[in-house]
Parts: structure tokens; sequence; C-alpha cells
């Protein structure tokens, strides 16, 4: 009897060592697949001012009807971002939240752009608490930055260069751009060529 407890405790024992060697073995394998995917960042398009060149100066207006300069300088603004949206676009009304909660963690100036109808626009603003932010609606904005799909970003500096820009569709999205301009690329894919290249 003594003998086959002593035996169980033993080969519990062996089964548990087992556990713990698996399951670092199963920790080290995700490191290596984290450090091997990439980091997922803002897609960048090829239309519209380059980054790095100055945003093009559009006179616009709100939802209502307020005139409102997009792009060019806006002193005492560290960082615009420009959020391109729609009423009809389920990822843009999604993205909203982010955006919002984005912008106030890295200080930076949202203005909304859409091109819609203007009653889908207002639904779409009290349905999401945009009230307290720029809404301009109309094509000349979207056309400037070439915005061929949604929801689109572009992020500018106090002087109105285009810092980084591309297609988002998650927070991790918008860090990118920020995370690109810091880093002094045009964006996370430009990037990662580069290590592609390196290897």
């Amino acid at each position: 009897m003594l003998t086959t407890l002593l035996i169980s405790q033993l080969f519990s024992w062996i089964v548990v060592l087992l556990l713990v060697i698996a399951v670092l073995a199963l920790a080290r394998q995700v490191g290596v697949l984290h450090m091997r995917v990439a980091p997922a960042g803002a897609l960048t398009t090829a239309g519209g001012p380059a980054v790095g060149n100055a945003a093009p100066a559009i006179p616009a207006f709100t939802l209502d009807g307020r005139k409102q300069m997009v792009g060019g300088a806006a002193p005492g603004v560290k960082l615009r971002l420009l959020m391109f949206v729609s009423a009809s676009c389920p990822l843009c009304k999604a993205l909203i939240p982010m955006a919002k909660s984005f912008a106030r963690d890295e200080r930076t100036q949202l203005i909304f752009v859409g091109d819609d109808e203007p009653q889908a626009q207002r639904e779409m603003i009290a349905r999401h608490g945009l009230e307290d932010y720029v809404f301009i609606n109309g094509p000349d904005v979207g056309q400037a930055f070439a915005v061929g799909k949604l929801p689109y970003a572009v992020l500018l500096d106090a002087e109105g260069v285009i810092l980084s820009k591309g297609l988002v569709n998650s927070r991790e999205h918008l860090e990118s751009l920020v995370i690109a301009h810091e880093m002094g690329v045009r964006s996370v894919q430009d990037y990662i060529a580069t290590l592609t290249r390196v290897a």
C-alpha cells in the first residue's frame, strides 16, 4: 500500500514537471512568434500629398456652416488628426470612440471629415457625442488628400506638414501614425521593409 502511494506520488511529480517544461516551451514559442509577426500599421496609399510635404490649405465648412481652414499652419496646435469617416461606414462608426480616446491620450486636435448627406452626419454626431469636435462635410478635403477608402486618417503638425497617413481600422493603426512620425519613417510598412532588406 505504501509502495503504491509512493509510486503514484512520484508519478504525479513527474507529470507536474513535464507540464512545467511544456508551458515554458510554449511560452518561448509564443515569444518567438511575437518577434516574427510584424507590427500592424496604418496602410498607406500612393495618392494625395506625400508624407513630409505640406498639406494643402483647403477652405471648408463645418456642418453648422462655420468656415474652417483644413491644412496649413495652426499655431498653438502641436498635432492635428484628420479623421475621414462616413455615416454609412460601420467600421468608421466603430472607430470613432477609439479616435476620440486616442486624440485625448496623445493631446491631438481631432477633426472629422465626411462627405455624406448632412442629416445622416448629424445623426452620427448625436449618436457618438461629436458635438464638441469640428466636423467638416463636403468632398473638397477628401479629394485634396486623395481619400479613396474609409476610415482614413492624416496626422499633421503645427506647420501643416503631413507626418503620416493611411487607412485605419483599429486603435493600433491610429497609434502607428504617431509611432511612424516619432521613428522618422513614412509608415510602419516602410520601417518593416528596411528590416527585411537588412535581414
